[in-house]
């Protein structure tokens, strides 16, 4: 698939500069594009790379027309925000799902199960009683459904995925390789002697529309009634999300976040890498928690916080900054005590 510089500047709404007919093939970083590629340029520090990039086209910010180099074989397109236009331009160039409908014949499909005629089902495929399966979804390969899993229609489901029991996912999701999607929740009493006595887990996932969840993650089953991913809900990799959370829409959280049962998550929260969040504890919408933080109670109002236990970030990092000054400090309070100890002995 390739397409003009002209092409792209129609696709994207940019104003295009130089040639229109150089043909682009593929996209890559601006440090490491080559003739035949576009990229694009949105952070200054990166402007070092106009001299010496190979791209065929880049995208950048309205107002610098008069600063680019001109080169003969390529061309620019300003527009106010170049990464999101370079995003789109992304999505041209990326592969379709899968091309037609297919089922392989290695799939174990149960008889109650009610399958849309277009969807893709890989190789090795179990997918379990009464299992509803929509329009235009695609399972890859060694996709496990227990009984009672629901996909929505144009979900993709990538190899090595487990669905228990019951779980529900909505439309246009991609579940990552290796989830798994409603095991049972952490859920033990114990009893006086120290042992465990394990609590059944009758609930189940229910995960909205247009949700991204990364590869290895886990999302545990509720103990009753459902542990909720909300529509827009952005999941890295290797995450925890224990029994009956729910997350809010369009919450992002980067990878090896914990989050334990029970917590609720408000919508547009953004968590970075490697949080805690303790179970039974909401937070606000619009929060960012910064990476290695944790998350010890509630978070009432939107904002930025750092640290464990986490806290508005101005504060943290003024705390920061003051305990890099305690060696310091603690030094000069030797120092001054033993000159007061020297004074004192001269007094007597």
């Amino acid at each position: 698939m390739s397409y003009t510089t002209a092409d792209i500047a129609r696709i994207i709404g940019g104003k295009l500069i130089g040639r229109g007919d150089l043909n682009i093939h593929s996209a890559n970083r601006i440090e490491f594009a080559k003739e035949g590629e576009i990229t694009f340029l949105s952070n200054h520090r990166y402007a070092k790379y106009l001299f010496s990039t190979k791209a065929a086209c880049l995208l950048v910010p309205q107002g610098m027309e008069e600063q680019l180099p001109a080169f003969e074989n390529r061309a620019y397109i300003a527009i106010a925000e170049p990464y999101r236009a370079f995003v789109k331009v992304l999505k041209e160039f990326s592969p379709p799902n899968f091309s037609k409908p297919f089922k392989a014949s290695s799939a174990r499909i149960a008889p109650s199960a009610k399958i849309a005629e277009d969807t893709f089902i890989g190789e090795n495929c179990v997918i379990g009683e009464n299992c509803v399966i929509g329009s235009g979804v695609v399972l890859k390969a060694n996709i496990v459904l227990y009984n009672n899993v629901q996909v929505g229609e144009g979900t993709l489901i990538h190899a090595n995925v487990t669905c228990c029991d019951g779980t529900k996912i909505g439309r246009n999701t991609i579940i990552h390789p290796g989830a798994v999607i409603g095991a049972d929740g952490f859920g033990n009493l114990e009893n006086l002697d120290g042992s465990w006595e394990k609590i059944p887990q009758l609930g189940n996932v229910v995960i909205g529309d247009n949700v991204e969840i990364g590869a290895n993650t886990t999302i545990d089953r509720a103990t009753l009634g459902s542990t909720v991913i909300e529509d827009g809900v952005r999941l890295d990799n290797l995450i925890h999300i224990a029994h009956n959370v729910s997350i809010g829409k369009h919450t992002a959280m980067a990878a090896q976040v914990g989050i334990s049962g029970s917590a609720v998550i408000g919508a547009r929260n953004r968590i970075g890498g490697q949080v805690g969040i303790v179970g039974h504890i909401a937070t606000a919408d619009d929060v960012t928690v910064l990476a290695k933080s944790g998350v010890a109670k509630e978070i009432p109002h939107g904002g930025k916080y750092f640290g464990s236990p986490a806290m508005e970030a101005g504060i943290a990092f003024r705390r920061e900054a003051a305990l890099k000054q305690l060696p310091q400090l603690l030094k000069d309070f030797h120092a001054v005590k033993k000159q007061v100890e020297e004074l004192l002995k001269e007094a007597e």
